[in-house]
């Protein structure tokens, strides 16, 4: 599993790369992979304020629907509309093409609850 060391992770399988008081979010290799095929996103609005560890949306898998969940609180900056189109892109390269929200922190002390990369791979081994 491809677990980048430069971003941050929740035990709900969503990675974090913090830039400022900008958080990009996605999904996991591990997730991805234990989904299966993606085939569809239900994603928030630009503007809705976010609460950590509450869902923002699905995604939805050939296998299963599954809730996405914020990693820090904030309000929605950008979605990811290209998820639309070729949702697949979390598939094939989940740490670039398929991110899925951007994310102004709000409360940047929340980040002491996400994991490292490290501590991750110890959840997912």
């Amino acid at each position: 599993m491809n677990t980048p060391t430069n971003l941050l992770y929740t035990k709900n399988h969503e990675w974090v790369l913090i830039e400022d008081k900008l958080a990009t979010v996605g999904i996991s290799d591990f997730a991805q992979s234990e989904l299966g095929d993606i085939i569809y996103f239900e994603l928030p609005e630009v503007g809705k304020t976010v609460i950590m560890n509450e869902p923002f949306g699905t995604i939805e898998a050939v296998k299963t629907v599954a809730d996405l969940f914020t990693p820090l609180s904030g309000t929605i900056l950008e979605v990811n509309e290209s998820l639309n189109e070729n949702p697949e892109k979390v598939n094939t390269d989940p740490y670039g093409e398929g991110w899925i929200i951007k994310i102004e922190i709000s409360n940047p002390s929340e980040q002491e609850n996400l994991l490292t990369a490290e501590n991750y791979a110890k959840i997912i081994h």
